[in-house]
């Protein structure tokens, strides 16, 4: 039983104080793989759950408004655009420790509403899109629909970076024959998916 407790111990405390043959096999086992989620920035529109340990007042589920900021009791207003989730829970962490003693705070994003695209022309479903992780234009043209109309040869992304606005062509009949896997384009929020 005791070497039992000294290697739970020896796990707990970290893989120096191992015997030699748990390193080798610490050494062999892969870290786990850190998941998409974890680079998610928040931004306005989305749904936050910032739940507080044991303090059900402090625990809400509210929207991120359009200035990026979050209401909470006892805090006000507080940024939580362009930081991800566990950027919020340390700051908020931080900001409690004034009121609370051991502050727990835990940020989900619930609906993930401001990373979105946006398709219009001829296609069944026009408008805003959320934009899912790796989401390619393939993949919106999918959800979207063609109407009968559709000129699927003449489809083009805007897309605006550094205050320029870039026209890129997708020719869907040659993408879906595999012959411009190019035009795959990898879309990024904020950009516009036209079907003429």
């Amino acid at each position: 039983m005791k070497g039992k407790i000294a290697f739970l111990t020896a796990l707990l405390l970290g893989s120096a104080t191992l015997p030699g043959w748990a390193q080798d096999a610490a050494k062999d086992t892969p870290a786990p793989a850190m998941a998409t989620q974890a680079s998610y920035k928040i931004g306005p529109d989305d749904t936050l759950h910032v739940s507080v340990w044991k303090e059900p007042d402090l625990t809400a589920t509210l929207p991120v408004r359009a200035d990026g900021m979050i209401s909470l009791p006892l805090l006000n207003d507080v940024q939580a655009a362009g930081l991800t989730p566990m950027q919020l829970a340390a700051s908020l962490t931080e900001k409690l420790k004034r009121y609370l003693a051991d502050p727990r705070v835990t940020v989900v994003v619930t609906a993930m509403n401001s990373q979105r695209v946006y398709v219009i022309g001829e296609v069944l479903h026009t408008g805003a899109m959320n934009l899912l992780p790796n989401m390619t234009v393939l993949q919106a043209l999918a959800t979207a629909g063609f109407t009968q109309f559709a000129n699927t040869k003449g489809i083009y992304v805007l897309r605006s970076e550094n205050g320029k606005q870039q026209k890129m062509p997708v020719n869907y009949k040659a993408l879906i024959k595999g012959d411009a896997t190019g035009q795959n384009i990898a879309l990024k929020p904020g950009d516009t998916i036209v079907v003429p």
